[in-house]
């Protein structure tokens, strides 16, 4: 015979709950050696719980799949395990970037993708463009947009933007945005920006912008920009600008410039600047300069320019400046040997002074330039 119910256990109220994403090692560890159930459907308690705003003392997760994935490392690891959560609403608490809760049950195991994807399929609250890990494709002319660690890609003259440490890619003249440690593609004419440590790559005419450490590469016509300690490199007429410690290089008829400790490469009829104790180098025609402690190299006609304790060294018919104790190279054709030869002058010997312009006379020997 089957017991009636209690008005009490008729009128009790169902548990309001929220899905939270988040990702684990290969062995399913997390901070402070704590091993996550590996099975659908498990309950997991958290050993050390307090309720307070504190992070630590409880089990984490990012809400609905939003908030700050760098807040962990583990999520780069190929083996890492993405879990989906369900967690009672009323004990989840707030942090930056992230939540905590004393207890869940696991409804999800596996990739970064498939548990971005479940998510959003279980959590009507989940938005799409926030969800981290998220793989969104759309068509010509659409916009696509995902979260931190997502992908997202756009067809021709659509636009992709995906969150921190995700990817972006956009066709023909699309545009193309990634978040900090993301990659951004854009086509012919598209403009790619990703944030630090990214890659932003560009196409004919397009403009990529990376980040600090992050690398930049624009093609025919293009800009590029890195940031510190970044790599920038533009195409033809391009021009290419990276920041400190960085490495810019630019093709012909380019501008190059890197920042300090930096060196910068502009081809034929360039400029390449770098700061202290950079290296620039520009084609013939080109012009160089280079800090500190540098060395500037132009090629024929071009002109050299670096500063105290640099080097500067330029082709036929160029000229050369360096600062205090620096140096000066000029090259100059000896047709009888069908060779080039140089010639070398010190700031400070032989009537060398700093800061002023040098050329070779017809004698093979220093002259002053006359402005």
């Amino acid at each position: 015979m089957t017991a009636k119910k209690t008005a009490a256990q008729k009128s009790a109220p169902k548990i309001e709950t929220s899905l939270v994403l988040r990702v684990c090692r290969a062995d399913f560890s997390s901070h402070g050696g704590f091993v996550w159930p590996s099975e659908v459907g498990a309950e997991v308690n958290a050993p050390d719980w307090l309720q307070n705003q504190n992070c630590g003392n409880g089990l984490h997760g990012w809400l609905f799949g939003q908030g700050d994935a760098g807040c962990v490392d583990h999520w780069a690891q190929p083996e890492s395990k993405w879990l989906v959560l369900e967690v009672e609403s009323s004990t989840i608490i707030t942090l930056g970037g992230k939540v905590k809760f004393p207890r869940a049950v696991i409804r999800f195991v596996g990739g970064r993708e498939e548990a971005a994807a479940f998510l959003l399929a279980n959590e009507p609250r989940a938005k799409a463009e926030n969800c981290i890990g998220h793989v969104v494709q759309v068509g010509e002319g659409q916009v696509a947009a995902t979260g931190s660690l997502g992908t997202a890609t756009a067809g021709s003259l659509g636009t992709a933007t995906a969150g921190d440490s995700g990817t972006a890619t956009a066709g023909y003249r699309g545009t193309a945005t990634a978040g900090s440690l993301g990659t951004a593609t854009a086509g012919y004419r598209g403009t790619a920006t990703a944030g630090s440590l990214g890659t932003a790559t560009a196409g004919y005419s397009g403009t990529a912008t990376a980040g600090d450490s992050g690398t930049a590469t624009a093609g025919y016509r293009g800009t590029a920009t890195a940031g510190d300690s970044g790599t920038a490199t533009a195409g033809y007429r391009g021009t290419a600008t990276a920041g400190d410690s960085g490495t810019a290089t630019a093709g012909s008829l380019g501008t190059a410039t890197a920042g300090s400790l930096g060196t910068a490469t502009a081809g034929d009829s360039g400029t390449a600047t770098a700061g202290y104790r950079g290296t620039a180098t520009a084609g013939s025609l080109g012009t160089a300069t280079a800090g500190y402690s540098g060395t500037a190299t132009a090629g024929d006609s071009g002109t050299a320019t670096a500063g105290s304790l640099g080097t500067a060294t330029a082709g036929s018919l160029g000229t050369a400046t360096a600062g205090d104790s620096g140096e000066l190279r000029l090259r100059w054709y000896d047709s009888a040997n069908d060779r080039y030869r140089t010639e070398i002058a010190y700031v400070g010997e032989n009537g060398i002074k700093p800061n002023v312009k040098y050329r070779l006379n017809d004698q093979h020997k220093f002259v002053e330039v006359k402005e």
